[in-house]
């Protein structure tokens, strides 16, 4: 049997990354509400959206663009908490109905996805994703805090070695905003967990070395675009100098809660290190913003494919209008949806877990309606560790005198020569 996989302790991780946030609290308000400022060296242009400028000129009017601009700021100054969060939002009685040290997951948001939740109705699909409510301390059947078994899957700590040429490496608990149904809750829950140390991330890169089989390695966590440039660069160093690792992947959802995090320093890196490939993870066509059109522009440029990871989220993006919307905004920023997930089980997110039939009805609601390029794979990430497990609407009939009988996207049937 393959050892536990201890993942992040608090005696192996480092800080170096990052700062920790300020002392007083989520989003360095001070008690009046206002922000905080201090002196810093000037960051490279990045657009500003309307919703950032007014969000930022209300409740951060000390701090200037390039400030705003800078990710470590943004990082240092997130909301960490429903004191922190109420200073700029107006919090239902169910998102303020329960004591934070009940809750499985931290709560953290950037500043400027507080922008894009800030001002807007209760029931706003992106405020679901990131503010914690009551449903989420009701425990359902099936639910577990590692619904995809991957800790059974983990040789040595960090890799996730459960498909036969590749393997997961999660270099990092952080991540820059706490999506509320995460399905490593369980991993980036603790506030000791930060970077992996240099002896881990050698061990596990050292395991990938010897196991020749691995051709493909997919760097995530937590975020590892919250780790520093030179830590990202050591880590693509360390498996590009290993000769049967083909291909590399970077999943984040940077782009659409940090995107200032792409800047042109990251993008000249990155491009050293092809074929490196990035899936991102976009939930709704609100996050197409100014600035994450520009983080992804940036990315595509430097010649990184790109491709979209979406969770099926129930008032969320579970309409077909809705979800089309964001393929087709991806798709203008070279962003190829690539999945669509049915929600794992974690404890408490059946209140945002639609049923299967529902996701098949977006998938067939797609096809022959718009591009090709816009269809994602519809998966369930078998629990127990069985792996993803692509589904399709009925489009195979059945076989009748040597012909297969389909169903196109309008439910007509057609026949096909099957003789063989």
């Amino acid at each position: 049997m393959k050892p536990k996989n201890t993942l992040l302790s608090k005696s192996t991780c480092m800080q170096e990354d990052l700062d920790e946030p300020p002392p007083t609290g989520g989003a360095g308000l001070l008690s009046n509400g206002l922000a905080t400022t201090t002196t810093s060296k000037p960051t490279e242009y990045f657009p500003l959206s309307e919703q950032s400028s007014q969000f930022r000129s209300i409740y951060f009017p000390g701090v200037p663009n390039d400030k705003w601009s800078d990710w470590k700021w943004q990082v240092r100054n997130s909301f960490t908490s429903f004191d922190s969060l109420e200073k700029v939002l107006t919090l239902t009685d169910d998102e303020r109905g329960f004591k934070e040290q009940s809750l499985n997951l931290p709560i953290r948001v950037t500043p400027y996805y507080a922008a894009l939740i800030a001002g807007q109705q209760n029931l706003q699909p992106l405020r679901k994703t990131m503010l914690p409510t009551m449903d989420e301390l009701v425990m359902s059947p099936g639910e577990e805090s590692d619904p995809l078994g991957e800790e059974h899957d983990s040789p040595v700590p960090l890799i996730i070695h459960r498909y036969p040429d590749r393997v997961l490496f999660l270099v990092t608990g952080f991540c820059s905003a706490f999506c509320r149904y995460c399905t490593r809750s369980h991993m980036v829950s603790k506030k000791d967990k930060m970077h992996a140390g240099t002896p881990q991330i050698d061990r596990a890169i050292n395991y990938i070395r010897q196991h020749t089989e691995i051709r493909d390695v997919i760097i995530s966590g937590g975020d590892p675009l919250t780790l520093s440039d030179e830590r990202i660069e050591y880590l693509l160093n360390g498996l590009r100098s290993i000769d049967h690792v083909e291909m590399i992947r970077l999943g984040t959802k940077v782009p659409a809660v940090l995107p200032m995090r792409i800047t042109q320093k990251l993008v000249d890196m990155l491009k050293k290190y092809h074929p490196l490939f990035m899936s991102l993870h976009f939930t709704h066509p609100d996050e197409l913003t100014p600035e994450t059109r520009e983080a992804c522009i940036r990315l595509a440029d430097a010649g990184i494919p790109l491709g979209s990871q979406t969770v099926l989220l129930k008032g969320v993006n579970d309409d077909s209008e809705v979800y089309r919307k964001l393929t087709h905004e991806l798709l203008k920023v070279r962003v190829k949806p690539y999945y669509l997930y049915q929600c794992d089980p974690i404890p408490g997110s059946a209140h945002f877990r639609t049923s299967v039939a529902k996701g098949l009805e977006i998938i067939k609601n797609l096809r022959g309606f718009t591009s090709g390029y816009a269809i994602p794979h519809y998966v369930i990430d078998a629990p127990g560790g069985g792996g993803k497990i692509p589904l399709l609407p009925e489009y195979l009939v059945g076989n009748e005198n040597g012909e297969v009988v389909l169903r196109n996207y309008e439910d007509k049937l057609f026949r096909y020569p099957d003789y063989t």
